[in-house]
């Protein structure tokens, strides 16, 4: 069986298919680090800036203490033909009101479980990310996605 052979990609076109990656892929797989023990877990993002992504979480939730210990962060999505986009970042604590309340307003099921953007438990991590390469199905090569500056 011979090797499939990709579709070249342009650099130009890099960005937009990252960006539609992100846009398909409603729940990406989130890594972080518990000790020298890696871990993953579906997230479903509350916001999405470019290729800045906001998780919600519970203060309650075992990935809260992993992020307060080491905040680096990997996120993967991958759409219905498998090409996929790794997102590298930092998770830092989201505490900017007005950008708290327009995802809260935006977000009809958080507001349902949680009662209140005030409720103890919420939190929410904005990942910033530092480096972010898509890789076309079967290529098993990575592309660079330029990275807006910050």
């Amino acid at each position: 069986m011979a090797k499939p052979v990709p579709e070249p990609i342009a650099p130009a076109e890099v960005l937009e298919r990252a960006r539609t990656v992100l846009r398909i892929d409603r729940f990406p797989v989130l890594a972080t680090q518990d000790g020298d023990q890696p871990r993953v877990r579906p997230v479903s993002p509350v916001r999405t800036d470019d290729f800045t992504v906001y998780v919600a979480n519970l203060r309650s939730y075992h990935k809260t203490g992993e992020l307060a210990a080491n905040p680096k962060v990997e996120l993967c999505y991958m759409d219905e033909s498998h090409n996929q986009v790794r997102l590298t970042g930092l998770a830092e604590i989201l505490t900017e009101r007005t950008l708290l309340e327009e995802i809260w307003n935006a977000n009809p099921l958080m507001r349902q479980f949680l009662g209140s953007l005030d409720n103890p438990q919420l939190v929410i991590y904005r990942i910033r990310p530092t480096r972010v390469r898509y890789m076309q199905e079967w290529a098993l090569e990575y592309h660079e996605v330029p990275l807006p500056p910050a």
